[in-house]
């Protein structure tokens, strides 16, 4: 009678002496009992698959199997957790120089897509490159990668002063190596500590330092900016680009803002009194409310200024030059129009509503379309024809 020790694959510990008699199905069956498992198949020590009963030696070691592949038993001698996939033997890092010790589960679990944990989840699965003292190879910055490496360790973001917010460099060491939850708190992170956008209103000695700095031939761009309440009273604002700004409750009275581009700028409640606007361009801006008495719109060289679709609801505009503007399809309700010069100029469609124009000169206007509901038109200069409404 033959007699073998039996053990569960891959472990050389505790060991079963059964007999062997019978067939190999015999032998798998009190495997089965002994071992507490379904034996499908039996190995020898140097796991080679034992198919024939005939092959077994008295006093053999053989590794019994529920069908997976043989395990050699020496790897027993490992780590019990390291079995078990939780991969938490010690490694150094050689980064860039400076060594970090830590666990490889430290670099596996948190982030385990990231290319750290594809680096160290199997050895040698990526070919790691080591120094002479057997440290993993990391061609990085070690300033920055220690960041990273306490994160993963306890999942909080800790940034040395001295990095301070180079912590731009720390955010792009994590995507370097695609720590994803990280990424999240260093954006977080830098934004907090961006100081808070100034949107103060630029003032008048600020404006005419721009203004000094400038070539008179250059255009100074000052499109969107915020000049809400700035005093920039005859200054001369020729041929700036105002567009889209804020100049809401400015004074720009007795300004020269000659061809300057106020295209949907914020001029309510402004004061632009005796400003010089000719060929001004301010489609579609808002004026409501502005006060813009004894401005002259009118170039002698036949420029002529552009409010087109202009909100001019309730402003002043008394006394003003305006040959030629063109107000089409602007909006002038209870607008005050008085004693204005405004021959030849294209009010097509324009809201007239309740305006005043007493005193005006309407010479060759065009009121095709206009709103002229409770408009007043007395003492006018020159008698308004059907025509111009009609045409």
């Amino acid at each position: 009678m033959r007699r073998v020790t039996l053990f569960v694959n891959g472990s050389p510990r505790n060991g079963k002496v059964v007999a062997v008699y019978g067939t190999l199905s015999d032998l798998l069956s009190v495997a089965s009992n002994k071992l507490g498992i379904k034996a499908t198949s039996v190995y020898n020590g140097k796991g080679g698959l034992i198919d024939d009963i005939a092959l077994i030696r008295d006093d053999d070691v053989l590794f019994v199997c529920e069908g997976e592949p043989f395990i050699d038993p020496q790897t027993d001698g490992r780590p019990q957790e390291e079995l078990t996939g939780s991969h938490t033997d010690w490694l150094t890092l050689n980064v860039g120089g400076r060594y970090f010790t830590t666990t490889r589960s430290t670099l596996v679990n948190k982030e385990p897509d990231s290319m750290l944990a594809h680096m160290f989840k199997d050895k040698d699965a990526w070919g790691n490159k080591q120094d002479d003292r057997g440290a993993f190879l990391i061609d990085r910055s070690p300033e920055y990668f220690e960041p990273i490496l306490n994160y993963l360790r306890h999942g909080q973001l800790i940034v040395n002063d001295g990095i301070n917010l180079l912590g731009r460099c720390v955010l792009e060491e994590a995507r370097f190596f695609g720590i994803d939850s990280l990424i999240e708190h260093l954006e977080l992170a830098i934004k907090n500590s961006q100081p808070a956008e100034d949107h103060s209103p630029i003032s008048r000695k600020e404006f005419v330092r721009f203004l000094l700095a400038t070539p008179t031939k250059s255009e100074l761009r000052c499109q969107g900016l915020n000049f809400s309440g700035a005093d920039l009273s005859r200054l001369d604002l020729r041929y700036i680009n105002f567009k889209m700004a804020n100049l809401s409750r400015c004074n720009l009275a007795h300004a020269n803002l000659c061809c300057a581009n106020l295209e949907r700028a914020d001029l309510s409640g402004s004061v632009l009194d005796c400003a010089n606007l000719q060929g001004v361009k301010m489609l579609c801006s808002n004026a409501e409310g502005a006060s813009l008495k004894g401005c002259n719109f009118e170039d002698p060289s036949g420029l002529k200024a552009n409010l087109e679709g202009a909100n001019l609801k309730g402003v002043d505009m008394e006394g003003s030059q305006m040959t030629g503007i063109n107000l089409r399809v602007a909006t002038l309700k209870n607008a005050k129009l008085k004693n204005c010069n405004l021959r030849g100029a294209t009010l097509a469609g324009t809201d007239l509503e309740n305006c005043d124009l007493s005193g005006c000169d309407l010479q060759e206007a065009n009121l095709r379309g206009s709103n002229v509901k409770g408009a007043i038109f007395e003492e006018m200069l020159t008698p308004l024809h059907m025509s111009q409404s009609v045409r």
